[in-house]
């Protein structure tokens, strides 16, 4: 019997090490292959291929031993330079990495963007057509890249959070789906040199405080482009800066550790140490993994020989990451350098292969284009039109080895545009044809910019408001009161944070008593830090959860204003509509006093947020319809309630957790014949002030609530207004120029309102500084009623 265990323990012993030695020779085997990627893709930039390339070389040892210890139910939230860990952990192939960096325009080449992003810029989808979650805990996940140094980061806190989430909160415990007990880690890459951001310092802030499972691993080449380290980080150190966050006993904090990119072995044993501890613990962790190369530079678009020394670039030809494998697996004999060879022969193949396949896939589609351009204006020469300049056109395309979609379309267009008085045959099927393939390419690079179909807070069935006889009327804080109340009773994916919204229940008491009610982790406090607050909404979004997000005066939006321009917005868009991210933000603003305290940068929004839904409410419970709407759909949105309506009375409805409002959708509050005026929000309550002076008057007013701005009046009833009174005002409290141009642009141009116009249109908005504080403030830097009463006169007297 004990001979046999010897035995036993010495296969088991055989096993475990040529188990070990293939994963070895595996983790060889992708470097190599993404070392291979990098080497080519930069020729293809190179020989006018590709647009831009920017490449994960370097950095191949350590994200190979980084993707040892990622889990199915993990997330990434990294940046351009993780293609080897895309590679390891399965997210992506070889092939979809060069279709991406073809910009090749079909998802199912390019997974990830469908084109519209540059190279290594993944994504994995989170909710599908028909609106229900995946299992993300059987998934390896990753965040839709961005470019934006350290904009990843933010995101990461929610990402993080949620864990924490579903391990402490018993209501979550039913989503098994969506988490494991909690288990799920973060794995959050950053350059060293974006370290020097906001972002990055916030988010380590955030990570300390909330003691969430977020690893943090730093690529640390020495540069920032070609600006030295040095230049960048007090110490010239990012972990050593770092101590004071060090957790210690008995405080929160982070574990912090140094390692070096070129030692395999060292890497693999500290990483799997601190994922394990972050897993288990929910203790945050960072990993400063120095000494990296960068081999081929920044970017494609220069050399880094322009501003590394001599000494400097023969280190990193010593210190390559391969190079030291490769030496380290020869010296301790786990492979003989011959298998290695071969090994980095069929890398070499391997990636060739796929390049081939990728731009084969992509080429093909164009060249059918132009073939089927050849035949239409060969019946166009056949006929005796043009005929000297259509062959010249098209001979010009045909010389072109590697045209794009736009040369066929230029190309045809110019052929359409000189021939189009012709009526002929031939001239109507190009035209056609034209028309057919503009359409189409249009559609590729121009759609999903919001959600469709179930997903679609445009498709969220309108149930009206419904009232008692003895409907109550209450304060309209009390109206929301009542409203969370009962969301957070029904729907356990739903949380709220922000500052002050906690313990004493928000600044104006919407959430008053509440937190003591549904517990500290569905409604609770934040430190003042507005860009990760929407990166903690962000973050719990894409994990399945339905967090509302509070910015605590709209003036303040513009702390966390990036997150949600380059990640939020564009989410839809740039994974052509594969991942969802359906945030609430929550704030409130408008009229109050002072200058921080009562802005309206409604411009601002609306043009940096397209993507997102913008909702302006002019009361609370038309807030309350709002947020049942988008409860019910999986689109972003920024609902602004109005500041100064907390405590203005209003009929409670009986259906409060039930009843809709229709996202752009105007609501007519007053019908009138001589004037359309269209506001929004606080504003309105000023137009209605001048309501009966203007009557007196004998001027008859059409009032009209956009309710939102994204969407804008999509069933264009603003436009049958003023068909019927022929004389339109704007009047809005941003500056002049912001969103009562859009707007006007909106109803004069799109709805095409001029051809209805008596009178000249106008617009009345704020002045161009910020308000000046008190309430003269107010009156004389916001439009006021005699202001409205003024304006509208001097319309009808033209």
């Amino acid at each position: 019997m004990k001979e046999n265990n010897e035995l036993a323990m010495k296969s088991d012993s055989q096993l475990s090490f040529d188990q070990f030695r293939e994963e070895v020779i595996r983790d060889y085997r992708i470097a190599c292959e993404s070392r291979e990627t990098s080497l080519l893709a930069r020729r293809e930039v190179l020989t006018g291929k590709a647009k831009f390339g920017i490449f994960g070389d370097g950095k191949e040892l350590a994200q190979v031993a980084m993707a040892k210890y990622f889990q199915p139910g993990d997330f990434r939230s990294g940046y351009y330079r993780d293609q080897t860990f895309a590679f390891a952990s399965g997210i992506a192939t070889v092939e979809q990495f060069f279709s991406q960096l073809y910009a090749d325009p079909d998802i199912n080449h390019d997974p990830f963007s469908a084109g519209r992003q540059m190279n290594s810029h993944f994504a994995t989808p989170n909710i599908d057509e028909n609106g229900e979650l995946l299992p993300l805990v059987d998934m390896k996940n990753t965040a839709a890249d961005m470019a934006p140094t350290a904009g990843q980061m933010p995101r990461s806190i929610g990402l993080a959070y949620a864990s924490k989430l579903f391990r402490n909160v018993p209501e979550l415990e039913a989503f098994q789906g969506l988490s494991n007990n909690g288990n799920e880690v973060c794995f959050t890459t950053i350059g060293d040199a974006s370290t020097s951001e906001g972002h990055f310092w916030e988010t380590v802030n955030a990570a300390g405080v909330l003691q969430i499972p977020l690893a943090i691993f730093v690529w640390d080449d020495g540069y920032g482009i070609s600006v030295p380290r040095k230049f960048q980080t007090t110490k010239g150190s990012i972990s050593e800066v770092l101590e004071g966050f060090r957790k210690q006993p008995d405080t929160n904090g982070i574990e912090i550790y140094t390692v070096k990119g070129w030692d395999y072995a060292g890497m693999c044993e500290v990483f799997e140490e601190g994922i394990r501890k972050a897993r288990e613990t929910h203790v945050p962790v960072l990993f400063h993994v120095e000494e990296i190369t960068q081999p081929q530079g920044h970017s494609t678009s220069g050399s880094h020989e322009r501003y590394k020394s001599k000494e400097r670039l023969a280190w990193e030809r010593e210190f390559d990451c391969i190079a030291k494998m490769r030496q380290w697996l020869v010296e301790n004999a786990l492979v003989e350098e011959a298998v290695l060879d071969e090994i980095e022969v069929e890398a070499k193949a391997a990636v060739i292969e796929s390049k081939k396949k990728a731009w084969e896939k992509y080429i093909v589609v164009i060249k059918q284009q132009v073939q089927d351009l050849v035949k239409y204006t060969a019946n166009l020469v056949n006929e005796g039109t043009d005929a000297a300049f259509i062959n010249k056109t098209i001979q010009e395309l045909q010389a072109n080895r590697e045209p794009q979609r736009k040369d066929v379309l230029k190309a045809a267009a110019s052929i359409v545009f000189r021939n189009s008085k012709s009526n002929s045959n031939a001239v109507l099927q190009l035209k056609n044809f034209y028309l057919e393939l503009l359409t189409l390419q249009k559609q590729s690079y121009n759609s999903d910019l919001y959600a469709s179909g179930v997903n679609s807070a445009l498709n969220v069935q309108a149930i009206p408001a419904e009232y008692a006889e003895e409907a109550a009327m209450v304060n309209g804080y009390e109206v929301l009161n009542k409203y969370f109340d009962q969301l957070f009773s029904s729907n356990p994916r739903v949380f709220a944070f922000g500052e002050d919204v906690g313990k004493i229940g928000d600044v104006n008491q919407a959430f008053s008593g509440l937190q003591q009610k549904h517990g500290k982790l569905r409604i609770s406090d934040t430190g003042i830090r507005e860009l990760t607050i929407m990166g903690q909404g962000i973050g719990m979004a894409l994990r399945g959860l339905r967090p509302i997000a509070e910015i605590q005066y709209l003036d303040y939006l513009l702390y966390g204003l990036q997150p949600l321009s380059d990640d939020v917005a564009t989410l839809q868009y740039r994974t052509k509509g594969k991942q969802f991210c359906p945030i609430i933000v929550r704030t409130r603003g408008h009229r109050l006093e002072g200058i921080w305290h009562s802005g309206s940068p409604m411009g601002m929004i609306i043009n940096s947020l397209r993507g997102m839904h913008v909702c302006v409410p002019r009361n609370m419970v038309q807030a309350a319809g709002m947020y049942n709407t988008l409860l019910k759909a999986n689109e972003p949105a920024i609902v602004i309630e109005s500041l100064n309506g907390y405590r203005l009375k209003e009929k409670l409805p009986v259906n409060l957790a039930d009843f809709t409002v229709p996202l752009g959708k105007v609501d007519i509050m007053k019908e009138g014949d001589d004037i359309t005026i269209v506001s929004y929000g606080s504003t309105l309550r000023i137009v209605q002030e001048a309501l009966p002076m203007l009557e007196n008057l004998g001027i008859s007013v059409e009032l009209i609530d956009i309710q939102t701005l994204l969407p804008f009046d999509l069933d264009h009833d603003i436009l049958a207004s003023l068909k019927k009174t022929n004389r339109i005002l704007f009047v809005d409290e941003d500056v002049p120029g912001g969103a009562a141009a859009f707007m006007f642009q909106q109803v004069i141009e799109v709805q095409g309102g001029y051809r209805w116009l008596d009178t000249k249109p106008r617009t009345l908005t704020a002045q161009a500084h910020r308000p000046a504080y008190g309430s003269d403030g107010d009156y004389f830097s916001k439009p006021n009623a005699e202001d409205v009463i003024s304006t509208v006169m001097e319309v009808m007297a033209e």
